[in-house]
Parts: structure tokens; C-alpha cells; sequence
């Protein structure tokens, strides 16, 4: 997973990025208190309600895609999406669903692609013989493709379409 080597903040310079920002902001109530106040503008919702409280409800999944064909990946080290229906998988501490077929044992007879060997590999590099628990839960980073559309404009440009003429 990306970022997992990342160095951590340690507790005394986290409480003193706290102890800044409360002063900062202190401050900043301070100021505006002498000045008139500026009306607030906000970023318009993509979805829910305007208050995060109400009760609404929830709209349906869209549909899945289901042809079973590989997609192209947009980036590098995407993991690739599910191209089949995976309503009622079960994906607990006791049971996944998903590994009845991607497993490397049952490949052959089910036609699926085996998981990826960094699935195997703890966070120093050792190779497990089964999955590890970091890498279980599949819809962590996998997710089943569907006919959504998009919720903003999307003006994507593939890195070897940069700089190319039409």
C-alpha cells in the first residue's frame, strides 16, 4: 500500500501543529472582529444534503458491468477493477469470497486471473503462504466497475497523449 513506510509525526510535534493552528485561528477571530465579515461561500455539494444530519435516503447502486473483459488500467500500480457482479460476497475475518477463485489453487478451474505475488508479501518483504491480512479485504483498493456517470467533468489525458498531435 502506498504511503506505508511514510515517516509518522511524533506526539510532541502533532500536539504543537495543534497548539499553531488554535492560535492562528484565535487570531484570525481576533482580526475580523474589527473588520466586517466577509459573506462565506461555499463549495457547492456533490452529494447528500446540505445538512450532514437529515435523515435522506439512499439512492441505488448503479448497475454493475458484467462482460467479464479486462480494462485497461489509467494509471500505473491501479489495481484493476472487478469486471463481474459481486453481490453477496461474503468478505468477513472468516470467509472471502473472492479468493474461491483468484487464489493461486484454484485458478485453473475457474479461469480467473491468480492475485498478485505482493499480495503474499508482509510489510518487510517476506513471503507468506497465504494472503496477507493487509491485502484480505479485496474492495479495500478493488472495485467493481459500473455504468455511474461521472459526478464532475472528467478532462483526464493519458501521459503518452500529452504533446501529441491529433
Amino acid at each position: 500500500m502506498r504511503g506505508q513506510d511514510r515517516p509518522r509525526l511524533s506526539a510532541l510535534s502533532l500536539l504543537m501543529i495543534v497548539v499553531a493552528a488554535c492560535a492562528g485561528s484565535s487570531l484570525a477571530v481576533i482580526g475580523a472582529g474589527s473588520q466586517e465579515a466577509a459573506p462565506v461561500t461555499l463549495v457547492p455539494r456533490l452529494t447528500g444534503t446540505a445538512d450532514p444530519m437529515a435523515q435522506n435516503s439512499i439512492p441505488p447502486l448503479d448497475r454493475p458491468i458484467v462482460d467479464d473483459m479486462r480494462r485497461m488500467r489509467n494509471y500505473p500500480e491501479q489495481p484493476p477493477i472487478i469486471p463481474h457482479s459481486i453481490d453477496g460476497y461474503q468478505l468477513t475475518l472468516n470467509a472471502n469470497r473472492c479468493l474461491e477463485c483468484h487464489k493461486r489453487e484454484f485458478t485453473e478451474g475457474s479461469g480467473a486471473p491468480m492475485i498478485s505475488v505482493t499480495h503474499f508479501q508482509d510489510r518487510d518483504g517476506q513471503v507468506l503462504a497465504d494472503v496477507t491480512p493487509r491485502r484480505y479485504f479485496c474492495t479495500e483498493c478493488h472495485v467493481q466497475q459500473t455504468d455511474a456517470r461521472p459526478l464532475v467533468p472528467n478532462n483526464f489525458v493519458d501521459a503518452d497523449d500529452v504533446g501529441r498531435k491529433k
